[in-house]
């Protein structure tokens, strides 16, 4: 019997639907429930809970996890970083289960805090019961939760993405190869995301393909088979870049707060107090009040160490280089002007030292309560002979306001070429961006600007036609890069 059928097509630029059929049936995720097992890992490693370099120990129960698996032995111990591109590109079982007990203790609290994360993201009817996918009742999602939680993925950890257009990687104890290289291979612009497949659930893919400007997110749940579900998912793509607008300002997804660690809640305590035997029999009625926890366990983020630059890099850095090019010519015409002045003094500096001992003899005689200015010496000559004019009378003049036309040329425009995790790493994309395009970028000004969720690294003034230029060359070399207009 085939699986129910469910489908989404989703504008990522906005999170706009632009198809959707049974978007909301609660079905068997299967997979897919590891795009949030890794979304998890990702805000734990961010927020300094763990380390991609953390040796995990691979408990039994990891270990015994049935297919598709990485292999790992109980009592082993891999790094952190192995697990998690085991689970993104292989979609190893006995990696997720180790990825959840290294991070929450065990599977079934690292659920709870899926479930957590889940609705923070507005993932309103998905329920996750472990961290792998294989069947088990209760564990159900939609295909607009889905792909709710891949556009997060996307736009939260973008410094991750690229473990999902991988073909394959090493894994530490072996190389892996990806799920989902067939779609990647096939559809232009595809560069991710996951996979997903159990007999409830049939064939789940959830992928995403960038083309210029445009990105497109298709979730499809109960595909009868790989060949036939990576059809569908393609047949989905085209009708969404077809739909979707070529130009649409960007509206990433609001990234929900940290679901760190949290103790033990009123609610357990009061239930274990009431487990407790007591010497009397009569039965008592207990209220279990659930209330928030008292204490924040969230750990404190990790020290990053600026790194140190050579003068000479610092100043290929600057954001604008004019402003280097004017200080050299600033401090060169200093220099010359000094040479100059200190060519034309030695015949005069006798003349000044002569006078200066007159000055301070005068000085020396004067009483000290009026000091009177020294009579110039008749020996210095005065730089005009020439009769001088009689000094014209002070008109006032009225303020005037002086206005400038604008010489700009429409250069109210920019490129976005990404975003990235220190300010360090834009500044260095920008100038490598500048000099692999210098023929549409030169004369723009590089600026970096620090928002809530990085730092982006933009080229502003440019007109319309050279920034739509620039991002689609930009754009045929794989570079990410979408327009900001005037405003």
């Amino acid at each position: 019997m085939a699986a129910p059928y469910a489908a989404l097509v989703m504008d990522a630029r906005n999170g706009e639907v632009l198809h959707a059929r049974n978007a909301d049936t609660r079905l068997h995720p299967a997979s897919l429930t590891k795009m949030m097992t890794l979304y998890i890992v990702f805000e734990a490693v961010q927020n300094g809970e763990i380390s991609m370099d953390t040796k995990v120990r691979i408990s039994k129960k990891a270990a015994a996890e049935p297919p598709s698996k990485l292999g790992l032995r109980p009592g082993s111990r891999i790094q952190l970083r192995y697990l998690v591109r085991a689970a993104a590109i292989k979609s190893a079982n006995d990696a997720s289960t180790a990825i959840a007990e290294a991070i929450s203790g065990s599977e079934a609290a690292f659920a709870r805090r899926m479930n957590r994360t889940a609705k923070a993201l507005g993932m309103s009817r998905t329920t996750f019961k472990n961290a792998h996918g294989l069947t088990e009742s209760g564990h159900m999602s939609t295909a607009r939760d889905m792909t709710i939680l891949g556009r997060h993925v996307l736009y939260d950890y973008p410094q991750y993405y690229n473990l999902f257009s991988r073909r394959s990687a090493d894994a530490g104890i072996k190389r892996v190869a990806h799920t989902n290289r067939r779609f990647l291979n096939s559809y232009r612009g595809a560069d991710g995301i996951k996979t997903g497949y159990t007999r409830a659930a049939g064939f789940n893919l959830t992928a995403s393909a960038e083309r210029g400007s445009e990105r497109i997110i298709v979730t499809v749940f109960g595909g009868n088979s790989t060949a036939s579900r990576n059809a569908q998912v393609a047949k989905l793509m085209d009708l969404g870049f077809n739909r979707a607008p070529t130009r649409m300002a960007l509206r990433t997804p609001r990234k929900p707060p940290y679901m760190g660690r949290v103790g033990k809640s009123t609610t357990e305590t009061v239930i274990a107090k009431s487990q407790t035997p007591s010497t009397n029999t009569r039965a008592k009625s207990i209220r279990v009040v659930a209330a928030a926890v008292t204490k924040s366990l969230r750990p404190t983020a990790r020290p990053v160490a600026e790194p140190v630059l050579p003068d000479a890099l610092v100043a290929e850095l600057k954001e604008d280089i004019q402003s280097v090019l004017a200080e050299v010519q600033t401090e060169e015409v200093q220099e010359v002007a000094a040479t100059s002045a200190q060519a034309a003094l030695p015949v005069a500096s006798a003349k000044a030292a002569t006078a200066a001992s007159a000055t301070a003899a005068a000085a020396k005689t004067a009483p000290s309560a009026s000091v009177k200015p020294v009579v110039r010496p008749r020996t210095i000559v005065l730089a005009s002979a020439s009769t001088r004019q009689p000094a014209q009378p002070v008109v006032a003049r009225e303020s005037e306001v002086v206005t400038r036309i604008s010489t700009s040329g429409g250069r109210h425009w920019g490129i976005n070429v990404g975003r990235y995790p220190s300010r360090f790493a834009a500044e260095k994309a920008l100038l490598k961006t500048a000099l692999s395009e210098m023929a549409t970028l030169d004369g723009s000004l590089r600026k970096v600007v620090n928002g809530a969720r990085g730092f982006d690294a933009n080229f502003m003034g440019l007109t319309r036609e050279s920034a739509d230029l620039a991002c689609r060359r930009l754009q045929a070399r794989q570079v990410t890069c979408f327009m900001i207009g005037p405003g």
